[in-house]
């Protein structure tokens, strides 16, 4: 089965303190719908079009999991907290098998 993956790169941050609360309440429902951040904010190095930025990604055992951990109401109280100021291009793509 082909995992699924969460990928957010974010091409602006105002507030990176206003973001705390966000990742305060993302973290354990990103874990509890079995979710594992493999990056989170480390080193970019950029080509073509690309944003050193921060870039998260987290992995599921499944796509279908990834759908299920976002859709879920853990982390859709996490999206609630989400700020202002902070743009974000977020993605749930499948893996290849």
């Amino acid at each position: 089965m082909a995992k699924g993956y969460w990928v957010s790169v974010y091409p602006a941050i105002s507030d990176p303190e206003r973001l705390t609360a966000y990742d305060k309440l993302a973290g354990p429902a990103v874990r509890a719908g079995g979710g594992r951040v493999l990056s989170s904010g480390g080193r970019v190095v950029a080509h073509e079009a690309g944003i050193t930025q921060r870039v998260v990604l987290i992995e599921f055992d499944s796509f279908e999991q990834a759908v299920a951990a976002y859709e879920s109401e853990a982390y859709r109280k996490a999206l609630v907290a989400f700020p202002d100021g902070v743009e974000r291009d977020f993605r749930i793509i499948e893996g290849i098998d």
